[in-house]
């Protein structure tokens, strides 16, 4: 296996996605060089994941900038398995190669004469593939450059060898795969956006955030099956070029690569991260006659790795490119081996039952009949084993309708295991074969719950009346579920009229109490059931009060609908399936009872994560981060939505993407982050306009609002807001616009419109009367106090703070302290205004809003106010969130640890820290926790 620099096999400038971190590691080493100081850095990487991109940018960078030599590597030859203890040689374009010493002395030299002085960047590539004396002798040169001898040394090692003591002490950047947004973005660069999106989960699903994988999957993709017009090819991998440890295919001996497809077969659906069982595996080798020393080249070769009873393989996707590249008798006598050791007593039926039917060769009644009645059993197993339980006993079924409701149920696991690419490769198989009606039902619900995540919610609500049509002779609990989903569609799509024809003709409220003892939590419908008239169910009462609550609600009688909903919440509250409890969730917000709201979507939340329905984690949390905006809890309402949207890109929900990108929006706008309002507010748009989800669209509108409101922009804000909160085309989400009343108002009142918004108060006044929304009755008290005469202004803004006081929230009250510190200023009474703006002020600053903050600051000096200092040192100008990176940061905090503590990306601190870095002028994680202890020290000294 040659081993190059990278420099030959990547021949022009790349964009580069998602590598911002290492990118700045790299940048920094080789100005250090231009400088006149050496370094070293090693970059540790997972096969495919770009480690041989970055050395070759550095290089290109370093010749670009015309700023010295750049020398790489070569010497593993083609057929080495195990570290190469040959020579090996430095190699610079048109000069003659070098060979290189071994003794760690005569290497630093000769590379202290190399450079001569001037800049000098070496690239060594799979230097993990060097044998211990070479390595040895690169970790002893790298660790003495510098002086006079400016010479950068830029390694890259297989990730399992980033801690070789050979290398010890150097700085070591990881790569990680991809995360799903710069995979995503990775995916339209290599397209150029014209791609199914269909195609585009499936084709992001198989490359795992593996940038090699990807490129070499878009690369075996016509344009006919990019565009979707051609069906896919049924394995998406090609084994024989997956981005092992160098450019050339791996040849194992053949012991070796028996044991690894044991490897590959032995991974549980669902679990493939936590590896196979290495004990499973050895022993079922050992009954085959095969050594269990076999697996010690793929080891060597960076292939895979044994930790803690598991072995796993080291890059994203070749557990799946292995299975599937080899031929089904191979992979039949695999699972029929591990079948045959799996120990009765310890191993669960259902992976027993399902390693019997994938080493079937060909239709098994019984078999299939058996591994069903196992994956329908409720409790036993996750939805991603049920799912494969189910494909499996789909494929020995005979029957076509049974085959095909059995591929609908395993398509309904799948989507709740949050693999959407899988449900839908099992609708399109389920629906080409057997046309029959209950087939046809089951079908449309799974595809209508999937468009419901991802895809035109006007669509997804056909889909699901659809269904309901025709489940309900035959499975009226899905056609229930059908309906619930339908609601649900119109909700998003912000329709009150196709929310009341999804709802049918619901029964009266059904009187609200705990609920009846011995009532089972509803598991959803079941699409495999083999009946041809269900008989009629028993009537769920949570389902059943919940659609004659809301009922009443889409007709605006909110005030009739609260103690249907109070109902909802009482029994939904105890249940432990998430659905259930999501539904009473959504009852509680809807309701405005917030405390309720965030206990029980905290409990769906951690019903989702304990039962595997990962389809429904970012939906609770979706639900949690608006109970905490609404309470004003802006920083939890961040955490909860930054988590939500890393959850809704792993299970394909653009959806609710969008609403978590229009949460931060709002967020943002709170604290001042302008860039980040602008930023999140257009990806809400994006999928917003194309999917119609009229919700995200108006909370990312009302973002921007709050944006102008707060920068002093009142007439653009109003601009924004008139059209939402009026009657009209572009009218809001009927859910949302009230909630943006008091903005509207706030911002035409400012902007001398104030008459515009008097219909807009009356209409905010009858629905603060129905007790949505605690902040309401202040709020509304807030905007009489606006358009009120002088002489009534006074003892509107009175009892505006009066009811603020009864119900809490830092950011509503300050805003009417704000508001009424202004024009008691404006009546030339500074001594009275001060008072409420220094309140103002303390409560802005308790809840991160920087640029109201300011905007108290500007009030308080225009009464005279003597001291409105900002924080020392430069620090007012971060916001709350760069502050508090980089307080973690001068704690001594890795971006990774950070990451964790604040519930936000790696890519997203090392965001916010380069930007620390530039608007405090620091050019080192030193420099900044000085700066910051000066600031802490200073803040000290200030206090009484």
């Amino acid at each position: 296996m040659t081993v190059v620099a990278g420099l030959t096999t990547v021949t022009g400038p790349l964009r580069i996605y998602g590598r911002s971190a290492q990118l700045h590691a790299i940048d920094s080493l080789l100005t250090g060089v231009r400088q006149g100081r050496g370094g070293a850095l090693v970059l540790a990487a997972a096969p495919g994941l770009g480690r041989t991109t970055l050395l070759a940018h550095a290089a290109r960078s370093f010749r670009s900038l015309r700023a010295g030599t750049v020398l790489s590597t070569r010497a593993v030859p083609a057929e080495s398995l195990i570290p190469y203890s040959g020579v090996h040689a430095l190699w610079c374009a048109g000069a003659a190669e070098r060979a290189l010493p071994k003794e760690p002395g005569a290497l630093l030299a000769m590379v202290r004469d190399l450079a001569g002085g001037r800049p000098l960047l070496i690239c060594v590539d799979d230097a993990h593939l060097w044998d211990a004396a070479s390595r040895a002798a690169l970790g002893f040169t790298a660790r003495r450059l510098g002086g006079p001898h400016p010479v950068a040394l830029l390694l890259s090692v297989a990730a399992r060898r980033a801690d070789d003591p050979q290398l010890a002490a150097l700085p070591v950047l990881h790569l990680d795969p991809l995360a799903p947004p710069e995979a995503a973005a990775l995916f339209d660069g290599l397209t150029e956006g014209g791609a199914d999106t269909v195609v585009r989960e499936e084709v992001l699903q198989a490359a795992g955030g593996n940038p090699r994988l990807m490129h070499s999957l878009v690369a075996g993709l016509t344009p006919q099956q990019l565009a979707g017009r051609a069906p896919l090819p049924q394995r998406l991998y090609d084994g024989h070029t997956f981005p092992y440890d160098g450019p050339e295919r791996i040849e194992l001996p053949p012991d070796t690569e028996e044991l690894l497809l044991l490897v590959a077969v032995a991974h549980e659906p669902g679990a493939e991260g936590a590896g196979a069982d290495a004990d499973l595996v050895l022993l079922a080798g050992a009954t085959a006659g095969l050594d269990g020393a076999a697996l010690g080249p793929a080891e060597a070769a960076g292939l895979v790795h044994r930790a803690a009873g598991r072995i796993r393989f080291d890059a994203p996707g070749l557990r799946h490119a292995l299975y599937t590249a080899a031929p089904p008798a191979r992979r039949r006598a695999a699972h029929r081996l591990l079948a045959s050791v799996l120990d009765d007593g310890r191993t669960p039926p259902l992976l027993r039952k399902l390693h019997r039917a994938l080493a079937a060769e060909g239709p098994d009644a019984p078999l299939a009949t058996a591994l069903a009645a196992e994956a329908d059993a409720p409790g036993t197993a996750s939805h991603a084993r049920r799912a494969a339980a189910l494909s499996a006993a789909a494929d020995l079924t005979r029957a076509p309708r049974e085959r095909a409701l059995r591929r609908a149920a395993a398509a309904h696991h799948a989507r709740l295991a949050g693999r959407p690419a899988q449900a839908r490769e099992l609708l399109a198989a389920a629906r080409s074969e057997s046309a029959d009606i209950r087939v046809r039902g089951a079908v449309a619900l799974v595809r209508g719950q999937l468009a419901l995540g991802d895809g035109p919610v006007a669509d997804a609500r056909e889909a699901l009346l659809l269904a309901a049509e025709l489940l309900t002779p035959h499975d009226p609990d899905g056609a229930r579920e059908a309906r619930l989903c339908a609601m649900a569609a119109a909700w998003d799509m912000g329709d009150a009229a196709a929310y009341l024809a999804a709802l049918g003709t619901p029964p009266d409220a059904v009187a609200p109490g705990p609920p009846a003892a011995g009532t089972a939590p509803d598991a959803g419908p079941d699409p495999a059931r083999d009946t041809d008239k269900a008989p009629t169910p028993a009537p769920d009462p949570l389902s059943e009060e919940y659609r004659a609550a809301m009922s009443f609600v889409m007709r605006g009688r909110l005030g009739a609908a609260s103690r249907g909903l109070r109902g909802v919440v009482a029994r939904g509250q105890a249940a432990d399936e998430p659905s259930r409890l999501l539904r009473a969730g959504v009852a509680a917000l809807v309701v405005g009872d917030l405390a309720a709201a965030s206990r029980v979507n905290a409990r769906a939340l951690a019903a989702a994560r304990a039962r595997g329905t990962d389809i429904h984690v970012p939906q609770a949390l979706e639900y949690l981060a608006y109970a905490d905006l609404r309470a004003g809890r802006h920083a939890r309402a961040r955490a909860h939505a930054e988590e939500g949207l890393r959850t809704a890109g792993r299970t394909g929900q653009r959806n609710i993407a969008a609403q978590h990108h229009a949460i931060l929006a709002l967020v943002a706008s709170v604290e001042g982050e302008d860039e980040a309002v602008a930023a999140h507010a257009a990806a809400a748009a994006r999928t917003a306009d194309r999917h119609g989800l009229v919700q995200a669209a108006t909370l990312a509108q009302w973002a921007l609002a709050r944006t102008d409101l707060s920068r002093g922009r009142a007439p653009e804000a109003a601009a924004r807001l008139g059209p939402v909160v009026r009657p009209g085309p572009r009218r809001g989400h009927f859910a949302v616009r009230m909630l943006a009343v008091p903005c509207f108002v706030e911002a035409a009142s400012l902007a001398g419109e104030g008459e515009s918004a008097r219909g807009s108060v009356a209409e905010f006044a009858d629905w603060a009367a129905q007790g949505a929304d605690p902040q309401a009755p202040a709020q509304l008290a807030r905007c009489h106090a606006l358009l009120a005469v002088p002489e009534k202004s006074d003892a509107l803004y009175t009892v505006a703070l009066a009811r603020h006081a009864l119900v809490g929230g830092d950011f509503e009250s300050a805003r009417t302290q704000l508001l009424y510190g202004k024009w008691l200023r404006r009546r030339r009474r500074p001594g009275e205004a001060r008072g409420l703006l220094r309140d103002a002020l303390v409560s802005f600053e308790r809840c991160g809003a920087r640029a109201w903050a300011a905007q108290a600051r500007a009030e308080l000096r225009a009464t005279g106010e003597a001291r409105t200092t900002e924080p020392p040192d430069g620090l007012s100008r971060l916001t709350p969130q760069q502050l508090r990176i980089a307080r973690c940061v001068a704690e001594g905090a890795t971006n990774r640890e950070v990451a964790r503590r604040l519930s936000v990306s790696p890519r997203t601190v090392d965001h916010h820290l380069r930007n620390v870095f530039a608007l405090l002028g620091v050019r080192s994680r030193v420099e900044l926790s000085r700066l910051v202890a000066r600031s802490e020290q200073h803040t000290c000294r200030d206090e009484p």
